[in-house]
C-alpha cells in the first residue's frame, strides 16, 4: 500500500497511485493519433539524399580509377 505523506493525520491512501495512474493513461487517450503521411513527407527527401550520394560518390571512384 503507498503512504501518502501529504495526508494530515499519515493514514495510508491505496487508490491514491491508481487514481494518478488512470488520469495518465485517460489524458493519453484523449489526444488524437495522427496517421502517417499519405505523401511520405520527409522520407522522401531522405531517399533523394542517398541517391544523391550515391551517384556523387560513383562519380568519384570513376573520375579517381578512370
Amino acid at each position: 500500500m503507498a503512504n501518502n505523506p501529504q495526508s494530515p493525520n499519515g493514514n495510508q491512501d491505496p487508490s491514491g497511485s491508481t487514481q494518478m495512474f488512470r488520469a495518465f493513461v485517460d489524458d493519453g487517450e484523449r489526444q488524437p493519433q495522427t496517421a502517417a503521411p499519405a505523401s511520405g513527407g520527409p522520407r522522401v527527401g531522405v531517399i533523394v539524399g542517398v541517391v544523391a550520394a550515391i551517384v556523387v560518390i560513383a562519380a568519384v571512384a570513376w573520375l579517381a580509377l578512370g
